[in-house]
């Protein structure tokens, strides 16, 4: 049976406003099954940056904790901030060494504390799921760059570049053709996967609840549809749900039924 977990941390984001990410993860929840839900009481403090490079490291530690004794096997997160992922990964059931991840998120977050020009840990998330960067929030061992599959990106900063460009990657465009998510992922000779989606994926024409959106993105349909054709075909480990910040109570309203769509399509 599926399990939720929400995760309302808002402290590896960089947006000016990320404790709406903390409304956003509400507002899921309020429509999610209660019997198989779970919300954790993450920190609400900002936390510390502990002499690293990691804004609010402290917190995001602490929430690293929470995370590892609440993961099962087909656990379902909901975010908060995107970097949830990296924790949910280093508690996963039976490790990830036959692990593929779909990164699907209009940004690569493949900074490193080093190259990052906000510090905020979700713009590192993916390549932390690497084994690299801050060694107290990587994924350890790392997934090797042939098991990672990136779906929408279309806003990267230099840095990423050259990294982004040894990954495998799906535009918008390609995520139109049903069978594109499956071929990718089995490619990477992986027997199960995890689902990351940060809805700033999706095209701002059908979604608004985030924090700084990307033009040409992904229609929640065609996502969905892609999701489900990949789950009949490889068995899925869990997935996350992240980056929903609706401005007001209405726009959540207005935003939730492509959420509960993905949410439908992981679960």
């Amino acid at each position: 049976m599926v399990r939720f977990l929400v995760v309302p941390q808002w402290q590896g984001s960089p947006a000016a406003r990320a404790m709406l990410l903390v409304d956003g993860a509400s507002a899921i929840a309020g429509d999610l099954p209660r019997s198989s839900t779970t919300v954790l009481d993450v920190p609400v403090e900002a936390g510390e940056s502990l002499g690293t490079g990691v804004r609010r490291l402290s917190a995001l530690i602490r929430t690293r904790e929470l995370v590892r004794e609440h993961v099962a096997a087909d656990t379902v997160v909901i975010g908060g901030d995107c970097s949830v992922t990296v924790a949910a990964l280093d508690a996963l059931p039976g490790g990830t060494g036959d692990l593929a991840v779909v990164w699907c998120d209009a940004h690569p977050d493949l900074h490193t504390p080093e190259s990052s020009p906000s510090g905020a840990f979700s713009g590192m998330a993916l390549r932390a799921v690497l084994g690299e960067g801050e060694a107290q929030l990587t994924l350890t061992p790392g997934l090797p760059r042939e098991r990672i599959v990136t779906v929408g990106v279309r806003e990267l900063d230099e840095a990423e570049e050259d990294l982004l460009g040894s990954l495998s990657s799906l535009s918008a465009t390609d995520i139109d053709r049903v069978d594109s998510l499956v071929e990718a992922v089995r490619a990477t000779g992986a027997s199960r996967v995890w689902v990351h989606i940060d809805v700033d994926v999706l095209d701002p024409a059908d979604f608004a609840g985030v924090s700084s959106s990307v033009p040409f993105g992904v229609s929640p349909a065609s996502l969905s549809a892609a999701i489900r054709r990949l789950r009949e075909e490889i068995p899925l480990a869990g997935a996350t749900i992240s980056g929903f910040a609706p401005r007001t109570p209405i726009d959540a309203v207005d935003d939730l039924g492509a959420i509960l769509r993905l949410v439908g399509a992981v679960a």
